[in-house]
């Protein structure tokens, strides 16, 4: 396993589409290891093939501690809307803001030795999904956000003002 260098915005291959995976074979597997050892360093929740400069529609998640590894994802349907909670990237380090998701996602996708699965992810894991799907269209998160800041605080403090004005 090796860590990888993450691409920040500003670079132009996070814009580029992804191309499917069509060959399964122990690069995919030592690619995703590859990526789960840098997503574990940088403590994020999900980390697409294209943040390191890989144009494959390939990304892992975390579902609570378990890591699921993702290739060539479809969103079937949608449904629902996730409660907005502060959404970064890291690939956008520094950056927070709200960007509205669906509470669930039912996917089909293929997993590192290229077997079909189809799976409903919700909540958080369904947020983390979509945010990582997007990089494989070439989308950030902060062509998505509205209430965008510079920092976390800068984020927590506006936030805690709404709510406050919520409560009189």
């Amino acid at each position: 396993m090796a860590l990888r260098k993450i691409l920040f915005d500003g670079d132009p291959i996070l814009r580029k589409k992804s191309k499917p995976v069509t060959i399964f074979n122990s690069s995919v597997v030592e690619l995703f290891d590859d990526m789960q050892e840098t997503l574990d360093k940088q403590q994020g929740a999900g980390l697409s093939a294209v943040q390191i400069g890989i144009l494959k529609r390939m990304f892992i998640i975390y579902d609570g501690k378990t890591p699921i590894r993702i290739v060539n994802p479809e969103i079937i349907s949608t449904s629902g809307k996730c409660k907005t909670t502060a959404e970064g990237c890291l690939s956008v380090p520094g950056k927070w803001g709200d960007v509205e998701r669906p509470n669930n996602v039912l996917a089909r996708y293929q997993d590192q030795h290229g077997n079909f699965v189809e799976k409903t992810f919700t909540g958080f894991t369904c947020k983390t999904f979509c945010h990582e799907y997007d990089h494989l269209e070439g989308i950030l998160f902060i062509d998505r956000a509205t209430n965008l800041f510079d920092t976390y605080e800068e984020y927590h403090k506006f936030k805690q003002k709404q709510e406050k004005k919520g409560n009189k």
